[in-house]
C-alpha cells in the first residue's frame, strides 16, 4: 500500500462518488446526486488551493481511496487562543476495499503529517446518520468537542 499527494481531480471526483453517494443516500435534501462533471471541475479549483492536501491511496497500484484534508489556523480573539489544526474534509475508500486497514494507514499518515507540521490536533466532523464514519472515527480515538444542531422552520 501506497500513500501520496494527488493533484489528478478525475480520479478524485472517481472515488469521491462512493461517499457522496452515501450522502445523498442518507440526506437527499442537502446533496444533489452524484454528477462527475461537476464534482471533477470542483475538486479542479480545491486541489489548486494551498491550504488543501489530496492524499491518494494505492494498492498494487490501483486507487482505493483518498483524503481531502486542510491545513487550518484559527487566529486569537478577544475570546479564543490562535491554534492550528488539521481538518480532515472527507475520507472514501472504495466500497470493495473497506475493512483491509486502508482508512486506518490513511489516518496514521494524517497524523504524522500534522506532527510534521507541528500541529497536535485533528478535526473532521461527519454526518449523524452516518453510522460507519462514527464507528470508525471513535476506533481512532476521535471525541466530541461540540456538536452542531438545527431546527426547521
Amino acid at each position: 500500500m501506497e500513500i501520496t499527494q494527488t493533484k489528478d481531480s478525475n480520479l478524485v471526483a472517481k472515488l469521491n462518488k462512493p461517499v457522496h453517494d452515501l450522502h445523498y443516500s442518507l440526506y437527499p435534501s442537502y446533496f444533489k446526486e452524484y454528477n462527475y462533471k461537476a464534482i471533477k471541475e470542483e475538486f479542479k479549483k480545491l486541489i489548486e488551493k494551498k491550504q488543501f492536501v489530496f492524499l491518494l491511496v494505492e494498492d498494487n497500484q490501483q486507487a482505493v481511496g483518498y483524503a481531502w484534508i486542510e491545513m487550518k489556523e484559527y487566529p486569537e480573539s478577544a475570546f479564543k487562543k490562535s491554534y492550528k489544526v488539521v481538518y480532515v474534509h472527507q475520507i472514501s475508500i472504495l466500497s470493495t476495499q473497506r475493512k483491509k486497514g486502508y482508512g486506518t494507514n490513511l489516518m496514521n499518515y494524517i497524523y504524522k503529517l500534522a506532527r510534521e507540521q507541528g500541529i497536535d490536533r485533528v478535526e473532521l466532523d461527519y454526518w449523524l446518520d452516518n453510522k460507519t464514519a462514527k464507528d470508525f472515527y471513535e476506533k481512532q480515538g476521535f471525541v466530541k468537542y461540540r456538536e452542531v444542531v438545527y431546527k426547521q422552520i
